[in-house]
């Protein structure tokens, strides 16, 4: 009898099913900051949502991988998450290799999403860069029928990119307004790195604050209180009635 070789990732919450939605993070916490609000609109309405962090955040100045790891599974039962689960990938060396991308490209065929989040390219941290050339390569390797991964081949409908610290151009905005509650709570899940000293613009306990005055400024654009964005490298097929 052949054996079935294991699935390349930790399953934190819930179980590894067909996903509409799916945000990569490069550490924990990194979806919560960047499309949280996103996600959890999506969790209330229904939808198939997920969280996959390509590495456990070991290099972190705060916290250790067992804290975070547990803070994970506490923001995904918040959020109302389908799953959520962690790749292994080294903290601090994010990059388009060829194994890390055969372990994504088969962590995507294992869930199946149908929209897939990154962070942006533009984002000064070399993980978050690095995890958006990573997210290419196997976004296209999972769609390969001839590619040695295990599982069936998986074409993503739609890649869209979520901000991080830099500025991006945004083409598509969320109104988050009515789960602003939520969204902090599960940001505070992650009480190891928003509790104590501020380490660096992000790692910090005015988190909430510095965030909401992004989704503030995107809001307005939006006419909402509040919004987050994203941006999509092909462009959006929009029904002019619901405009």
């Amino acid at each position: 009898m052949t054996s079935v070789p294991p699935l390349p990732f930790q399953t934190v919450h819930g179980i590894p099913i067909p996903l509409d939605w799916l945000c990569l993070a490069p550490h924990p916490d990194d979806a919560e900051i960047g499309a949280g609000g996103t996600l959890i609109r999506l969790a209330q309405a229904g939808r198939a949502v997920g969280i996959l962090e390509l590495s456990r955040g070991e290099r972190g100045t705060q916290g250790t991988p067992q804290v975070r790891v547990a803070e994970c599974a506490r923001a995904a039962q918040i959020m109302g998450l389908s799953w959520r689960g962690q790749l292994g990938l080294g903290d601090g060396e994010l990059t388009d290799t060829p194994a890390a991308a055969h372990a994504l490209a088969a962590a995507l065929r294992a869930v199946r999403p149908r929209v897939l989040l990154v962070p942006h390219h533009k984002d000064r941290h070399p993980d978050h860069f690095g995890t958006y050339h990573l997210s290419r390569r196997a976004v296209q390797l999972a769609q390969l029928r001839k590619a040695d991964l295990q599982g069936e081949p998986w074409r993503v409908s739609r890649v869209l990119l979520y901000q991080g610290n830099a500025d991006i151009q945004a083409t598509l905005l969320v109104d988050v307004g009515d789960v602003q509650q939520e969204w902090e709570a599960a940001v505070q899940a992650h009480r190891s790195q928003f509790s104590g000293e501020a380490i660096s613009e992000t790692v910090t306990p005015e988190i909430i604050e510095r965030r909401r005055a992004r989704q503030i400024y995107w809001g307005t654009l939006a006419r909402v209180r509040y919004a987050e964005a994203f941006e999509a490298e092909d462009a959006l097929l929009v029904d002019p009635l619901a405009l």
